[in-house]
């Protein structure tokens, strides 16, 4: 990764999502998950899963990482009654990826889902950014059904934050 300059992310500010920015946010997640080289048929498969509304953007916890030009990345965090925070979301455009966005807000959910008495936080994640949340400490405790994709099954994982 570069040194810290004003155009990497060390320097961009973490900040509650607006309602306004559901479409933004939206063309930003479809974007960061073609990164991948999913053919166009699956993205289609995912678009309405990756759609955001305003109240999307409301009813979870959504936080973006702003870059000059706008979002870097954003994440959502839906926090249930029994402890657990879910990941439900985290997205990096592509021209930030490897540069620290998605580091940066993982390390922001986690403070606050710990910060909201969560004792765990769980992840459905694609299967190519499961390296990412085994790197941030997460361990794979399963599999879920995709949303998007009937049958496809994707890793499940859990991250503890009792002691953090």
């Amino acid at each position: 990764m570069a040194p810290d300059t004003p155009e990497t992310p060390a320097d961009f500010a973490i900040r509650p999502a607006r309602p306004d920015e559901a479409a933004a946010l939206s063309a930003l997640a479809l974007r960061s998950k073609g990164h991948w080289g999913y053919d166009a048929a699956f993205l289609a498969a995912c678009r309405a899963e990756l759609t955001f509304s305003p109240d999307d953007l409301i009813d979870a916890l959504t936080f973006v990482a702003d870059a000059p030009d706008g979002p870097a990345g954003f994440y959502r965090l839906l926090v249930q009654e029994n402890g657990v925070a879910e990941l439900d979301d985290l997205f990096v455009d592509p021209a930030f990826i490897g540069r620290g966005v998605g580091k940066r807000l993982w390390q922001h959910a986690v403070a606050q889902a710990a910060a909201l008495g969560c004792t765990e936080m769980t992840i459905q994640s694609d299967p190519f950014a499961e390296g990412f949340y085994r790197a941030m400490g997460a361990e794979r405790v399963g599999e879920r059904e995709s949303g998007s994709v009937p049958g496809r099954m994707l890793p499940l994982l859990q991250y503890g934050l009792g002691s953090r």
